[in-house]
């Protein structure tokens, strides 16, 4: 299989490890603190369920503001380094802050620069896109998603082993990563010269034509029904699992996520990026499913396993189609607006979701996400996969 020239070079592979290892960090320092995260907010803190929900939404619609706005600057300026060790430093920034928390009015500010934290992403993925070839461009991003899942699975392992020591003190130890992996950033990337020497025309509606358009609505209609995590967490209580498991149902779905990740990037590579996506959603689909119908503990245990199976297969992919719809020369403004779309339609999901749990019915959230998901993957059907040749 051809392997364009700049996959040849030392320094891109070598770029990649590093971006995967400073993911690894990342992670690692982030699943110290997600599988305890609703119980702080709703049990240490006191918030209730339309609580939690709107302050994950906000920290979805946060980042997609900060993908698409560093995204566009990033394009704009030519530069993509700055934006990925100051986004790791802003969630190391973030860890401390809630450590120091007593109410859960000080989340919202900490939750923003956490969740700003993402300005890293557009700019990564750009310089990923680019150093890649058609042919193992889903590799590389599952190579980075599997990093991420491997760094969470010891994020949970740690949280599970150490949460005698208390929430402050989790969140203290969880700022350490990420900060050693701004400083590899900072000290081992160097600027790609080629990004520099384009000019910048700006990103208008016209660079973009009728594919992108429609995997961007249907990726939109999806994400209204993809609610955090949390609620998942959540509702596993309700079915028999004792809270002091949940990390363990979080670990189940990450270890899945971190084990399928590079398989469903190559998988990705090789049969096309639709079959793949396609199979996320049928995931996602099989894991509301599972909450809304069985509601029993070992049945909770498979929809983590599904949970996990959509994961691996949806974000690696979801990127590598996203940058060959998108002009080479705007792939992180494209990629950034993307992830804007989408974290602007997961807002409204997650706080739909706590709304309809706390004044309707706990399943309601479950069905319309269902719904949502056969809608989006029957649209997924009529989108062309467009492979562009790297120079």
């Amino acid at each position: 299989m051809r392997r364009g020239p700049e996959l040849d070079r030392p320094e891109s592979r070598r770029t990649v490890k590093v971006f995967a290892f400073a993911s690894f960090l990342n992670d690692f320092g982030s699943d110290i603190i997600y599988p305890i995260w609703p119980l702080f907010v709703t049990s240490v803190l006191g918030a209730n369920m339309a609580v939690l929900g709107f302050i994950d939404g906000l920290g979805d619609a946060i980042v997609s503001l900060s993908q698409a706005g560093s995204g566009y600057i990033s394009d704009r300026i030519r530069k993509r380094k700055i934006f990925i060790w100051v986004g790791y430093l802003f969630g190391s920034l973030s860890r401390i802050g809630y450590a120091l928390s007593t109410v859960w009015q000080h989340l919202i500010p900490l939750r923003v620069l956490d969740r700003m934290g993402k300005i890293r992403s557009a700019p990564r993925d750009a310089i990923v896109a680019d150093i890649s070839t058609d042919q193992d461009r889903g590799r590389n991003f599952g190579l980075l998603r599997t990093m991420d899942n491997l760094g969470a699975v010891c994020g949970i392992l740690f949280c599970l082993v150490f949460f005698h020591i208390g929430y402050q003190n989790l969140f203290l130890l969880a700022a350490v990563p990420s900060a050693i992996g701004a400083a590899l950033i900072l000290w081992m990337i160097k600027e790609q010269p080629e990004v520099a020497a384009k000019a910048f025309k700006g990103l208008s509606l016209g660079h973009l034509d009728r594919n992108f358009w429609l995997f961007l609505v249907l990726s939109s209609f999806f994400a209204l029904g993809s609610f955090s995590y949390s609620f998942l967490l959540i509702y596993s209580t309700g079915f028999g699992v004792r809270e002091s498991l949940m990390p363990v149902l979080y670990l189940v779905f990450t270890v899945v996520a971190a084990l399928l990740s590079l398989p469903c990037g190559r998988l990705a590579d090789r049969f096309g990026r639709k079959p793949i996506l396609l199979l996320s959603f049928l995931a996602w689909g099989f894991t509301c499913f599972v909450f809304a119908v069985f509601q029993n503990a070992w049945m909770t245990v498979v929809a983590f396993v599904l949970f996990g199976v959509h994961k691996a297969a949806l974000e690696p992919v979801q990127k590598a189609l996203v940058s060959e719809l998108a002009p080479r020369e705007l792939r992180a403004s494209t990629l950034g607006g993307f992830q804007m779309v989408i974290g602007l339609c997961a807002f409204p999901s997650s706080l739909l979701a706590g709304l309809v749990w706390q004044y309707v019915d706990r399943i309601a959230p479950l069905y319309l996400s269902l719904v949502l998901t056969v809608l989006s993957s029957v649209l997924l059907l009529f989108v062309k996969e467009r492979r562009s040749v790297n120079t």
